[in-house]
């Protein structure tokens, strides 16, 4: 029985060979009709035998393209046409764009194949890219993903590259960003006066930075600052330049195989590495050949090139390993357009690598890990974003702003949620400028103007200040630490109650206190304060976070009293300017400027302070870090203490840890074991707490979340204590557990509050 059918498919099925992909389907079932482009998705008329309609439809989705993300489809039966075959057919442009934008894809493959290939017509051509791989998000001005919507309009295909483009059959047909030497985009080689230099611009950059020159490289979501990383001393002079202080460098490498003496790689490490979205991975070394680009800890972060420009750079061994670090001063967004780089970063680099085509929208690297065998986001960024997050229920349009550190934005759109780029600390006037345009560009892409605003409680947030000046939007507030546990829920469709433990540096707490070592009884509508690390006081206020010995001096103080300097390492105490310890002393004395922290991020820098002689870090978590990548794996010996303070809200006590941690540090017990040590009393008494609020509360899901499980030994640790229990475990897979994951909690906990009308928007506390 002849039958037509009307299908309508949503998800990432734009520029990633979903039509062409259906019209071999099409062809394969001996099927009539056609498909285009939409701003619902992809439109799909097909006619023909009935059994011959339900194995195309069966196929559909289980042998479509690999960056296809198929998310809903919808089926009708229509009138019967004439149709001579399946064709293809132009965009429709009507109503709300329905279709996603893929994220930029790293070169496939075949495209690989075709640069190296002396014989191909693109034969080392540094912009070629085919319906399966190349830039998406980045050049993108508006959907549907046409050719006329990207930083690509203005280059028009010579009748080759058109001819590949209408060709069904084809690879590269409707590939939007489709070029070749003759039409598509060139590279330019300058000096730091903008001098453009002679030969081929490949070529003379890489003997530039054989040479120990530092070039800015244009790439696909912004600029950056490449060095070779065999030469310690240009590492050095980059650093120096460009005010990097010890924050480590990422390595990039030709492939896994070039590791192999460099790093420990696991073969889901490996999986990560050679994915399509290609962040940088990090990985333990195993040798310190590269210790001047991450001295901290034990892990180096390495990526494998996604451009055709870097597979150029790394080809023949002439330069084994490049140090691809953000091009932007420190603490400035990364620099996408050619004059800002020459402009901003002129004080760095000698050289610039630049191309003509536009780089529409900042996108950094994602940074991830492998923990206990599963990845994870240490920031989500290229290659993921805009890919949205399922969420359980439709919800009302919503844009969430994030916190004032590791900031992204993300907005809601149907039963969607989409977390943005990193757009990173909001410190400066131009990380401010790229939130505003990061808000416009989403805005515009999804085609959504939000309803409601969710921002952090934080009066002083940047991002917080720009929501309270919106106009005709409702505005709710969200706790920062229900915010994170809120991230896992949404991630994993959880409505609550769980049990959640959110642990980071810090955020603002109902109290007016510094928030960050918290248990909390939680839904998406409101939470309550189930058990917290006591209050310590912070000497100097925000200052603690650089100079971490004075959490240990108020640590020592809380814990012995005016006895505490008996208890500090003679090697801390000398780096410590007199005036300052005897200022820091009269402020817990006196109890000036001190604000209470209840933090579990100043508790690993005041243990770190103490087990390392840490009196400054040049970066977050850099004492965290550092403390980590030294705790050994071998140390068997029992775990620090602590003691719980009973009562309606548990109360984590840490005297007896620092009781017997300067126990050890006098006795001369290496920091690898005091570190353990320390970590294990950690996890041990954080699953005692989980466990009493569980029996109080008859709780068994709990969502881990916050900066601090960024921290492997912490996360694997308390999770299998807890999955031992017989408590059901989650964990954020999707978004970092770190402040880029705030949007998402923030959203979520907006729109399930959206449903009561009376909610307080403020807070949420029960």
């Amino acid at each position: 029985m002849t039958q037509r059918w009307k299908v309508e498919v949503r998800g990432v099925v734009q520029g990633v060979g979903f039509r062409p992909y259906v019209y071999r389907l099409a062809e394969r079932y001996a099927l009539t009709g056609s498909v285009r482009n939409s701003e619902a998705g992809v439109l799909i008329e097909i006619q023909g035998e009935d059994t011959r309609i339900a194995d195309f439809m069966n196929a559909l989705p289980v042998e479509a393209p690999p960056m296809a993300r198929l998310l809903e489809s919808t089926t009708s039966e229509i009138a019967l046409q004439e149709d001579a075959r399946f064709r293809i057919l132009e965009s429709t442009l009507a109503g709300r764009a329905g279709t996603l934008i893929s994220p930029d894809i790293a070169t496939c493959a075949d495209c690989v194949a075709e640069i190296f290939d002396p014989a191909d017509r693109r034969y080392l051509y540094p912009f070629l890219n085919c319906t399966n791989c190349g830039p998406r998000f980045t050049i993108t001005r508006s959907v549907p993903y046409d050719r006329g919507q990207t930083s690509m309009a203005p280059f028009t295909m010579c009748a080759r590259c058109q001819a590949e483009y209408d060709d069904p059959g084809d690879r590269r047909f409707h590939a939007q960003p489709n070029a070749c030497w003759e039409c598509g985009p060139q590279l330019q080689l300058v000096d730091s006066r903008g001098v453009s230099q002679s030969g081929d611009p490949v070529a003379e950059a890489i003997r530039l930075l054989k040479r120990g020159s530092i070039v800015a490289i244009k790439g696909l979501g912004g600029f950056h600052l490449a060095v070779d990383a065999n030469q310690s001393e240009a590492v050095r002079e980059l650093r120096g330049r460009k005010h990097r202080g010890d924050k480590p460098f990422a390595m990039m490498v030709a492939d896994t195989k070039a590791l192999q003496a460099i790093c420990d790689v696991s073969a889901a490490e490996a999986a990560l590495l050679e994915s399509p979205q290609r962040p940088i991975v990090l990985l333990r070394k195993v040798s310190r050949e590269y210790d001047s680009l991450a001295s901290d800890g034990n892990q180096l972060g390495v990526f494998l090139p996604y451009t055709p420009l870097h597979h150029l750079l790394l080809a023949g061994g002439d330069l084994s390993a490049l140090v691809m670090t953000s091009g932007n001063l420190s603490d400035e967004p990364i620099a996408i357009e050619n004059q800002e780089a020459m402009t901003s970063l002129t004080a760095i680099a000698d050289y610039f690598l630049l191309h003509n085509r536009e780089i529409l929208l900042r996108c950094d690297d994602s940074v991830m890990r492998i923990v206990g065998g599963q990845p994870q986001f240490v920031r989500r960024s290229r290659g993921s974003v805009p890919s949205p997050i399922l969420l359980e229920h439709t919800v009302p349009p919503i844009l969430a702003v994030g916190g004032e550190l590791k900031n992204t934005i993300c907005l809601s759109r149907d039963a969607m949620a989409f977390p943005g780029q990193h757009i990173g600390d909001l410190e400066s006037l131009s990380a401010y400028d790229f939130f505003k345009e990061s808000i416009e560009h989403f805005q515009k892409i999804l085609e959504v103007r939000p309803r409601i605003i969710a921002h952090d409680l934080h009066p002083q947030y940047i991002a917080t200040q720009w929501a309270k000046r919106q106009t005709g939007v409702r505005l709710i507030g969200v706790q920062h630490h229900h915010a994170h546990v809120a991230s896992c829920m949404a991630e994993n469709q959880l409505t609550g109650p769980v049990i959640g433990v959110a642990l980071d540096g810090t955020g603002y707490g109902t109290d007016g206190e510094a928030w960050g070592g918290e248990v909390l009884i939680a839904s998406l509508q409101t939470f309550e304060r189930a058990a917290h690390f006591a209050y310590v006081a912070m000497p100097g206020g925000e200052q603690v976070i650089h100079e971490p010995w004075r959490m240990a001096a108020s640590y020592l103080w809380q814990a012995f009293g005016e006895a505490w300097r008996n208890h500090v390492p003679f090697e801390l105490l000398e780096r410590i300017p007199a005036h300052r310890l005897a200022l820091v002393e009269q402020m817990l004395r006196k109890q000036m400027r001190l604000g209470m922290t209840s933090s579990c991020g100043r508790l690993f820098d005041a243990v770190a302070a103490l087990t390392l002689a840490r009196t400054e870090v040049s970066y977050e978590a850099q004492a965290a870090i550092t403390l980590e990548g030294c705790c050994d794996p071998l140390a068997t010996l029992i775990p620090y203490p602590f003691e719980i303070s009973e009562g309606p809200c548990l109360q984590i006590q840490t005297a007896p840890l620092f009781a017997a941690l300067t126990n050890d540090l006098c006795a001369g017990v290496p920091s690898g074991t005091i570190s353990r040590r320390f970590h294990d009393g950690l996890v041990n008494v954080l699953a005692e707490v989980v466990f009493r609020v569980s029996r109080r509360s008859s709780l068994n899901d709990v969502c881990l979340s916050g900066g601090c499980f960024l921290n492997a030994h912490l996360l694997i640790g308390l999770s299998d204590e807890l999955t031992a229990a017989g408590l059901a475990v989650h964990t954020n897979k999707q978004v970092s557990p770190g402040d880029g994951g705030l949007s998402l909690g923030q959203l979520a906990i907006a729109a399930s509050r959206s449903q009561i009308t009376d909610a307080d928007d403020s807070a949420g506390v029960q």
